[in-house]
């Protein structure tokens, strides 16, 4: 992928429907944890991002896991890493188990910029959730295209003090299964000999939608009687398994509240919810 090229995917769409089925949704409670859920409950909160998905065939996946052809996203190619940094959503309203529903993504912007390590290519692509003809949930989720550096382990920004802290353990097996049941084909998240010996992390990367997750999910333990408005994420450094990390959070002013996901006392993940009481 290059600059000139990279803005030709600007306004690159797609439309993934998806039936939401109780047996899926099955598998990621067993994997993220919670009730049962049966047809006309809520989905949780960011569990969209086991579902609508286009799956890759095996000729078309590449070294890393990643696909090798383009897709809705451009392939990262040979030079460069393919990356999910952060992004923002709007929850209107949680789509249902069991009722049929659709993403419609299109691909908004693309910038390249300059980073520490190299030349970093940002591609931020916008996705609707629909379900009976409405708008359940709307988010922008920014991907980051990387050349090949050492990865930044080390935090330098202190945690602030939490009011509600929960320490996830991210097992093998819970990262194996989170990329199970997303369909995520990254080598770096289960391929433990890939990715220290190929991508010089000191084991396996811990995945940023599971982190997010687990930081939004701490706050719905915390404040059980919260509506969720809106959630903007970013990763500042990778999380490595299966060293133990804490999600953790404060509420800063009202209906804001502070979300991060610490380890040895410095920020790796952080957010910003907003909710109505």
């Amino acid at each position: 992928m290059n600059q000139p090229a990279s803005a030709v995917w600007i306004g690159h769409s797609e439309i993934m429907p998806d039936s939401l089925d109780a047996t899926a949704v099955g598998r990621v409670t067993a994997t993220l944890g919670g009730p049962v859920l049966k047809a006309g409950d809520p989905l949780p909160p960011l569990w969209q991002w086991a579902f609508f998905i286009s799956a890759t065939s095996m000729d078309s996946v590449g070294p890393d896991g990643l696909p090798v052809r383009s897709g809705f996203l451009p392939s990262a190619g040979n030079d460069r890493n393919r990356m999910w940094a952060g992004g923002r959503v709007e929850f209107n309203t949680p789509l249902r188990v069991g009722v049929p529903a659709e993403r419609r993504s299109t691909v908004i912007d693309v910038k390249e910029k300059a980073g520490r390590t190299g030349s970093l290519i940002f591609l931020t692509a916008r996705h609707e959730y629909w379900q009976d003809g409405a708008i359940a949930i709307s988010e922008e989720r920014d991907i980051v295209y990387r050349q090949p550096s050492p990865p930044k382990l080390e935090g330098t920004e202190p945690a602030p003090a939490a009011a509600w802290r929960e320490t996830m353990h991210p097992t093998p097996v819970l990262l194996f299964r989170y990329s199970a049941v997303t369909f995520n084909d990254h080598r770096i998240h289960y391929d433990h000999p890939y990715v220290t010996q190929q991508e010089g992390y000191p084991g396996l990367v811990v995945h940023g939608p599971i982190i997010a997750t687990m930081m939004v999910a701490a706050f719905q333990h915390a404040h059980p009687d919260g509506t969720l408005l809106s959630l903007s994420y970013r990763g500042l450094r990778p999380l490595i398994a299966p060293k133990p990390f804490d999600v953790a959070g404060r509420v800063i002013a009202p209906g804001v509240a502070q979300l991060w996901a610490e380890q040895d006392g410095t920020l790796a993940h952080q957010a910003q919810l907003r909710f109505a009481s």
